[in-house]
């Protein structure tokens, strides 16, 4: 989507290899109470986009610019431009998906110009939320996950707004028979619209 003259930008990130499926129904629930506010909304699926691995070359050492040619591109672009994010991932192996981790890592050339190059991005007042599904209920694991988000965000100047956690989710269309949590979902993106 185009962004318009004074409306908030509000980026979704589904993190999971799956379409449609219980992260990426709440990710869709959150963006709804986004639009409802009047944000402009727009969603990155990762499994579609063809992402490297961060190369560990430090070419970004010198301009804190990833030296990687891919879809990586559309990310940074759509990260800079926004007012807020949602990321959405199940838990796979006690942590994020491979893929919320690829786009992650690949945020390194951020991190080199902030720490490093002491050359962050001029930012506005930007905030983010978590969402996160599994199977079980394991609270370690959820909390792995929200750590390296909260990294993620902190290196991006976004603020950490919350995060909702859904465990017991054993089928991909689980999500759809949790209406009280996605009401949840969706009262957290219209706040984040609202906040930024």
């Amino acid at each position: 989507m185009s962004r318009q003259r004074n409306k908030r930008s509000i980026v979704g990130i589904s993190g999971s290899p799956r379409r449609h499926a219980n992260s990426e129904v709440l990710l869709d629930r959150a963006l709804e109470g986004a639009a409802l506010e009047g944000a402009i909304v727009d969603k990155i699926v990762l499994n579609e986009l063809c992402l490297m691995p961060c190369q560990g070359c430090y070419r970004c050492g010198k301009k804190g610019v990833c030296a990687v040619k891919d879809d990586m591109k559309l990310v940074y672009k759509k990260l800079d431009g926004a007012d807020g994010l949602v990321i959405a991932s199940p838990i796979y192996f006690g942590s994020l998906t491979a893929q919320l981790k690829i786009m992650i890592d690949r945020f390194e050339s951020y991190w080199v110009r902030k720490y490093v190059l002491k050359r962050p991005k001029p930012y506005k007042r930007r905030s983010g939320i978590f969402l996160c599904c599994a199977a079980n209920e394991n609270r370690k694991f959820f909390k792995n996950a929200m750590d390296i988000t909260k990294h993620f965000f902190t290196t991006l100047d976004i603020e950490y707004r919350g995060a909702l956690f859904c465990g017991r989710l054993t089928g991909p269309g689980d999500m759809i028979k949790r209406p009280q949590t996605l009401d949840r979902a969706f009262r957290m993106g219209a706040m984040l619209a609202k906040r930024v």
